[in-house]
């Protein structure tokens, strides 16, 4: 399938999301600046795509003279927390309508995708981590294969009820069915940058090295869920469109709406960019 009848064929696509779904020209959210991307995915099942050296090395890029973009190694670990627990923890819209708090769960789920060697930091002269955005890559789930509820194994009553959301969607909507041709997708999941040194283009560079990685292994399409209206306003402006949407007052539990973040963040929502080279290569 040409990467150009995308358009068509999205028109022509089941209804996602049941009557909440809509699908418009252009799902880690921290601030303005935080997309949180397709958390139902199971990072467990994520396998690398390339186990060549070549897969965990990449140069790093210097953005005038103020800080580099660099790949992320297990090494980064601490420091990805930190900052993670100063800037995202405690502005993400769900965190802050859970008062989520402590929770080593999101702790160990935001570092599972390190060893996919997908992820990139921008790094400060002094060596400071002031940006990062942590990719995983989705692998085309075998016919017939029934998602795993995540929600189940959680011990943390709080951040059970963002999973119980994640199921939901991934039991809902499956982006490779937009794209039959695809076996592999970058998930990127979270993008955070230190509120001291926005307005540098970090968040950008941070999606285009991201996307340079994609035409480097062949990877035709980049997905992200975004929790806050800010996040996904970001990604529209990189070239992402939105595919998939669920307003958190449609999303219940028992009758019960479970998630009530502020407005203006009002829904969680999937966009995606088609990398247009690699996919003609590809079909």
């Amino acid at each position: 399938m040409e990467i150009e009848n995308i358009s068509q064929m999205l028109q022509n696509s089941r209804t996602f999301a049941k009557n909440d779904a809509i699908i418009i020209e252009p799902r880690y959210t921290l601030s303005d600046l935080y997309p949180i991307a397709r958390l139902s995915q199971k990072m467990d099942s994520v396998l690398n795509v390339s186990s060549s050296p070549a897969a965990s090395v990449t140069q790093a890029k210097t953005y005038e003279t103020s800080y580099t973009v660099e790949l992320v190694t297990q090494d980064d670990a601490e420091a990805l927390l930190e900052m993670l627990k100063r800037f995202f923890f405690k502005d993400e819209p769900l965190n802050n309508s859970l008062n989520l708090g402590e929770c080593k769960e999101l702790e160990e789920y935001c570092l599972k995708c390190i060893k996919d060697g997908c992820s990139f930091k921008a790094v400060a002269k002094d060596g400071e981590i002031i940006g990062v955005f942590l990719n995983a890559i989705m692998h085309r789930p075998a016919d017939g294969a029934e998602p795993e509820a995540s929600a189940d194994s959680c011990e943390h009553p709080k951040f059970k009820k963002i999973l119980q959301l994640m199921d939901y969607i991934e039991g809902d909507f499956n982006v490779f069915d937009l794209y039959p041709g695809t076996d592999a997708i970058l998930d990127g999941k979270i993008l955070s940058v230190n509120s001291n040194y926005r307005g540098l283009g970090i968040a950008g560079h941070l999606t285009e090295r991201t996307l340079e990685y994609m035409r480097e292994h062949q990877i035709p399409v980049m997905n992200v869920m975004c929790s806050s209206h800010y996040s996904a306003r970001v990604m529209e402006k990189l070239g992402f469109h939105e595919v998939y949407r669920l307003n958190y007052c449609d999303f219940k539990i028992n009758d019960e709406v479970i998630l009530k973040p502020e407005p203006p963040h009002v829904a969680t929502r999937i966009l995606v960019k088609e990398v247009c080279d690699v996919a003609k290569t590809k079909h």
